[in-house]
């Protein structure tokens, strides 16, 4: 793992950084690549074997708390913490999220996964709003990011109660944006589309159930963008710069990492080229 020192610029120098969700995936790589730039990190989880395993080989100015982010009590406790033992809070990366099923029809949705997937996805980032705003409001700046997901953008990838859990929070961080833009803090939402090895469902105790990994081979066949792959590292390298200073004028924005999809319709493009191959 380079250093800071190693590298061309601390983008996050000095900044206190904590990501929910930060033991694996994107939160995992986002952690890393945050603290590559200098960030002082707290990577939040309920993976616990994961969390520490990551901030040991990070070293120092890394730390790990357990997290339960459905929980307002953990939340809280988790920012004062951090602001205990860094005498602030620069940046939120709320990201921790999962996914009830990949798909499923509305009459198979029941209260249950509704209440699981929003407990987690919404709540949890609301929580993680509600409680990094009032360490960052009287400092007058601060930077809240939310993982959201491209289902904000284009319906049919995913289940009901996730994109509702998603759609709501697009529509939160904007509402944030417009309070919290008074007292200098941007608030603003990254939504990736399928990366390889992210998702995680819950099953019936609430527990993290990993869903089958998709090779890059079918990522690619799904994509707009061919050539290339979406991985956990891009949607990182995307947090970093809302993250950062590069994007001090950045606040209400729902940035889609999706390689066009959601502004492309592939189902007209093949009836057309199957008329062309018809005449």
């Amino acid at each position: 793992m380079p250093s800071v020192q190693n590298t061309a610029a601390g983008r996050l120098e000095g900044k206190v950084v904590i990501v929910t969700g930060g033991a694996s995936g994107i939160g995992a790589s986002a952690a890393a690549l945050f603290w590559e730039h200098g960030a002082l990190l707290v990577v939040a989880d309920i993976q616990d074997d994961l969390g520490v395993a990551l901030v040991s080989k990070l070293g120092e100015r890394a730390t790990y708390v357990h997290c339960d982010v459905s929980n307002e009590d953990d939340v809280a406790k988790l920012v004062e913490k951090t602001v205990a033992e860094h005498g602030k809070l620069d940046v939120m990366f709320s990201n921790a999220g999962v996914i009830d099923r990949p798909f499923g029809s509305i009459m198979e949705a029941t209260k249950a996964d509704m209440d699981r997937v929003v407990g987690v996805n919404l709540y949890g980032a609301f929580f993680a709003a509600k409680h990094a705003a009032r360490a960052m409001v009287p400092r007058k700046s601060g930077c809240i990011l939310f993982t959201a997901s491209s289902c904000t953008a284009i319906a049919g990838f995913s289940s009901h109660p996730y994109t509702a859990s998603k759609c709501a929070m697009v529509g939160m961080a904007k509402s944030l944006a417009a309070e919290l833009g008074q007292h200098g803090i941007r608030v603003n939402c990254i939504s990736p589309h399928a990366v390889s090895g992210t998702r995680i469902a819950t099953g019936s105790e609430g527990l993290p159930v990993p869903i089958p990994e998709m090779t890059a081979a079918d990522l690619a066949e799904m994509g707009n963008l061919k050539g290339q792959v979406l991985e956990a590292e891009s949607i990182a390298r995307s947090a970093l710069f809302l993250a950062s200073d590069d994007a001090h004028y950045v606040s209400g924005l729902n940035l889609v990492v999706d390689g066009g999809i959601s502004v492309a319709n592939p189902c007209m493009m093949m009836a057309l080229k199957s008329h062309m191959h018809k005449r």
